[in-house]
């Protein structure tokens, strides 16, 4: 990986597009820490200090935006709208059928899908925005916290608006930012601030670790996370990169003179197929029981109830239900976005097979058969990565912001690993000694 971006720096055109991406990160982190205007900036700052590390319901969207979320910053909803915004047009468009023949119209429909992802995610920003305003006015944003209900002094109706436009427009520059990335810089834009929201906290969270130790000055515990860190690295890429490769024949064709195929290939069927998805949507629907809760301020039995097993991390029903959960979302999301029979059907019409598979129907079972056997060890993988922090949790009494959690480690590597990959295809194409030997 070193090699590849030390080779990619010597070459003109891509160490231009490196310093634009470092450039655009820049400004991504100097918004993530300028406030909105309206916010007490000292208020906020003593009840982060006072509740931020403990505040596990909205760590996961606080991790999303690199800290901003609870600093209540101009980025403070990040890059969260976006893919909120994506995974929903991905699972209409299987749903709506205006949408599946856009997707079939090549890039000119895929420019229309992202214009009305463009479009979701202003609208999600500007209701993610109102939520975020009226919580911080209510002191629940920092519970805890003696002076959480000061933290918005001003509590008319223009501040309130001039904060959620704030906001809004703030998610419009995060998504203009990554599409910069996208067109002229390395490429992968939302997934690199993505990366860099995440990678922020890092640093505080391992050394909040040390500090919190009690073997040698906290080294001991310190080092014993690093050393499980990089053995959880050393998994994910390993999980990551495995995948199966059904063998596709491809029949001699003549069209006038000329024979065309008789060429093989294979479909590559990762183990995660569903990546991050299942994590995110489980994660997302754990936090709305405790949502409730929260804004209803109820002290019913079933309040109780949720407030005991919900809140916390650590709870046997919380860890089984989010296990289970996890397992669910990632058979849901592999049935939606692979269509054995659509695959099945392109390889018929091109005159492809699988050795032994007959052509159509056939092919389509047996993909379906393959799918679901792989899927089986990725998703009981994904939930054993997204238990990490509950078992540091209860080892080490870190938050639920675990570094090396399950999220972040996957989102970290993932990305990690595709932009290498964008990097070596780019200075491959730069370098023509292999074909001219």
């Amino acid at each position: 990986m070193l090699t590849a971006f030390a080779r990619a720096f010597k070459t003109p055109d891509l160490r231009k597009k490196l310093l634009f991406t470092l450039g655009i990160i820049v400004l991504f982190r100097l918004g993530s820490h300028v406030p909105v205007p309206g916010v007490s900036y000292k208020y906020v700052q003593q009840c982060v200090d006072q509740a931020g590390s403990t505040n596990s319901l909205f760590g996961l969207v606080n991790m999303f935006s690199g800290g901003a979320l609870l600093q209540i910053t101009i980025f403070a909803l990040g890059i969260m709208p976006y893919i909120t915004a994506s995974i929903i047009l991905q699972l209409l468009t299987v749903v709506i059928p205006k949408l599946e023949n856009l997707k079939k119209e090549g890039q000119s429909g895929t420019a229309k899908i992202t214009q009305y992802t463009r479009y979701l995610t202003v609208a999600l920003a500007i209701l993610q925005g109102t939520g975020l305003v009226a919580t911080a006015r209510s002191g629940a944003l920092f519970q805890g916290c003696a002076v959480a209900s000061q933290i918005v002094p001003d509590r008319s109706i223009f501040t309130t608006v001039v904060m959620v436009v704030t906001m809004t427009a703030g998610t419009c520059v995060v998504m203009w930012l990554g599409e910069l990335v996208t067109d002229r810089g390395i490429g992968n834009g939302m997934s690199i601030l993505m990366f860099i929201s995440i990678a922020a906290g890092f640093v505080g969270a391992l050394w909040q670790i040390k500090l919190q130790g009690k073997i040698a000055d906290g080294w001991v515990e310190f080092g014993v996370v690093i050393l499980v860190g990089l053995a959880m690295v050393a998994l994910v890429v390993f999980v990551e990169q495995a995948q199966r490769r059904i063998p596709v024949q491809y029949a001699k064709r003549m069209i006038g003179r000329r024979a065309y195929g008789g060429t093989s290939t294979y479909i590559p069927l990762k183990v995660n197929q569903a990546g991050v998805i299942p994590v995110i949507f489980a994660s997302s629907l754990l936090y709305i029981p405790a949502l409730i809760v929260q804004f209803s301020g109820s002290t019913a039995g079933w309040a109780t109830w949720i407030n005991k097993h919900f809140v916390k991390g650590d709870h046997p029903y919380y860890i089984a239900t989010y296990f289970l959960l996890i397992v669910f979302f990632a058979f849901f999301y592999v049935a939606i976005s692979f269509n054995p029979e659509e695959v099945a059907d392109n390889m018929k019409k091109y005159g492809g097979f699988i050795p032994g598979i007959r052509a159509g129907r056939p092919t389509a079972e047996y993909l379906s058969y393959v799918l679901n056997r792989i899927t089986w060890p990725g998703s009981l993988y994904l939930g054993l990565i997204a238990l990490v922090p509950t078992m540091a949790l209860a080892g080490f009494g870190a938050n639920q912001n675990f570094p090396f959690g399950g999220t972040s480690i996957l989102i970290i590597v993932g990305v990690g690993l595709e932009t290498v990959k964008q990097i070596e295809s780019q200075l491959q194409q730069r370098n023509y000694e292999g074909f001219l030997r």
